[in-house]
């Protein structure tokens, strides 16, 4: 079997902020490679757990602008942000049946999570574009980096275990699914996120009160 192909293509950097987001990443993807190498298991169970923060950082921050302008405006977008944060919970939730931390990923887990949000945070206040671009680029490599776990499975370089009870009910998955079907099912979630961050980052870029 072989992986299946996604589309949409790759956003480039069509402003300074977008380039530094893209470089950000970049940077990062580096670091994740370097660490994990081909332990895919244990980078989706670690990056998951930072992956969950922006849509609950970004619907916050929405929600108190649209009560300080006493509109209740960005309901919407409140709405679809917590639920992609829920779905990142959920990749988590389902890796920690597959790839149990270590010590060391555990402390990363809390070294990460408490710089992110915090780094998300003021990013997000800054710059709602850049930060929405940043998530789209890191949703780009979640993408490819799922590509790839789904490749060793199909090449048998990583077992084709049975599928976490709690994936299955998640996405309704058949009661003899695998570990495959559960890469292309949060791989397409990725996707999602992906195109949703990059709309919504446009979005920002077509407000007269941002700039890039």
């Amino acid at each position: 079997m072989h992986p299946i192909p996604l589309s949409g293509d790759h956003r480039p950097a069509q402003a300074l902020s977008d380039a530094v987001a893209l470089g950000l990443t970049k940077l990062l993807r580096g670091i994740a490679d370097t660490f994990f190498t081909r332990r895919y298991g244990h980078r989706a169970v670690v990056l998951e757990t930072v992956a969950a923060v922006p849509g609950m950082v970004g619907a916050m921050l929405i929600h108190l602008r649209g009560l300080r302008r006493l509109d209740g405006g960005g309901a919407d977008w409140v709405q679809e942000l917590v639920a992609e944060a829920d779905n990142e919970r959920m990749h988590l939730v389902t890796f920690l049946e597959l790839a149990r931390p270590t010590r060391l990923e555990r402390l990363i887990v809390l070294l990460a999570q408490g710089v992110f949000f915090n780094a998300f945070f003021l990013l997000y206040l800054l710059s709602p574009r850049t930060a929405h671009r940043l998530v789209g680029y890191f949703e780009e490599e979640a993408v490819v980096s799922y590509t790839r776990y789904l490749a060793e499975v199909d090449a048998g370089t990583i077992p084709n275990v049975p599928a976490p009870d709690c994936a299955r009910r998640y996405w309704s998955l058949p009661e003899d699914a695998t570990l495959r079907e559960v890469i292309v099912a949060v791989r397409a979630d990725e996707a999602r996120h992906r195109d949703a961050n990059h709309g919504y980052a446009d979005r920002f870029a077509g407000d007269a009160g941002e700039r890039a």
